[in-house]
C-alpha cells in the first residue's frame, strides 16, 4: 500500500534527469578538474546559480566565443549539460572521454541545423539538460551578434523553460594563433528562468530568442 503512490513520482524523477552515471562522472570531473582549474587559473566567479532548477527540462541558452565554454557553462550550471559539438572534438584523446561525460554529443559540419536541433531534442528527451548558444557560433568579442530561433524552437517543441546565461572573458582565453590558454579572469552570470514559447509561431519564437538575447546582453554588460 504504501510503495504504490510513489512508483510513478520516482519515474517521473527518473525522465527529469540525465542517467545516475552521467551525473557521477561529472561530478567527478568537474570537482577534480574544471571547477579547480575555473577558480584558480581563470580565477572565476559565478553568479545566479540558485536560479538553476535541480531536475526537470531546462534549455541553457548562452553567447559563445571560447571551446572551453561547454565545459565552463556546465560548471557553473551545477548539473550535467548536454551540448552539440564539432565531430572533430570527438578525435582528440582525453578531450573525447571530458566532454563525453559532459554529456556533449556529436554534430557533424554541413548537416544542416535540423539534424542539431533534433539531437538537442532527443538530449531533452532523455532527461538532459541542454545547452544551446544563442548565435550557433563563436563571436569574436562574446557578445550576442545574430541570435538564432533553433533554441526557442527547441523549447517549444519539448516545452522547455530557457534560462539564460552569460559567459564573460572567455573570448580571450586564446591569442591568434597560440594553443596555450591564457589565465584571464572569467565571470559566469546566470540569469532568471524564461517559460517555454506556448506556440512554435514564429512571432512567438522571435519574441521569446529577443527576451533571452536581451537578458544575456543585460548580463554580459556588467563585466567582471
Amino acid at each position: 500500500m504504501r510503495e504504490t503512490p510513489t512508483r510513478p513520482v520516482d519515474a517521473e524523477i527518473s525522465r527529469d534527469r540525465e542517467p545516475l552515471i552521467s551525473l557521477m562522472l561529472y561530478r567527478l570531473f568537474k570537482w577534480s578538474i574544471v571547477s579547480p582549474v575555473f577558480h584558480t587559473y581563470f580565477r572565476g566567479r559565478i553568479d545566479g546559480a540558485e536560479n538553476v532548477p535541480k531536475q526537470g527540462r531546462l534549455l541553457v541558452v548562452s553567447n559563445h566565443a571560447s571551446d572551453f565554454d561547454p565545459l565552463l557553462l556546465s560548471c557553473a550550471i551545477g548539473r550535467p549539460v548536454a551540448y552539440m559539438a564539432k565531430e572533430e572534438l570527438f578525435k582528440v584523446p582525453v578531450l573525447k572521454q571530458a566532454i563525453t561525460a559532459y554529456g556533449a554529443y556529436p554534430v557533424k559540419r554541413g548537416t544542416g541545423d535540423r539534424s542539431a536541433m533534433k539531437a538537442a531534442m532527443a538530449s531533452i528527451e532523455s532527461g538532459w539538460a541542454t545547452g544551446v548558444f544563442l548565435d550557433g557560433t563563436r563571436t569574436p568579442d562574446g557578445r550576442l551578434a545574430d541570435p538564432k530561433l533553433g533554441a526557442a524552437w527547441i523549447a517549444a517543441k519539448t516545452k522547455s523553460p530557457l534560462i539564460p546565461v552569460s559567459l564573460w572573458g572567455t573570448h580571450e582565453i586564446f591569442k591568434p594563433g597560440s594553443a596555450i590558454p591564457r589565465p584571464v579572469p572569467i565571470t559566469i552570470r546566470i540569469g532568471e528562468v524564461i517559460d517555454a514559447p506556448k506556440s512554435s509561431d514564429r512571432a512567438e519564437l522571435e519574441a521569446i530568442t529577443q527576451q533571452c538575447a536581451t537578458a544575456i546582453h543585460a548580463l554580459h554588460d556588467l563585466g567582471r
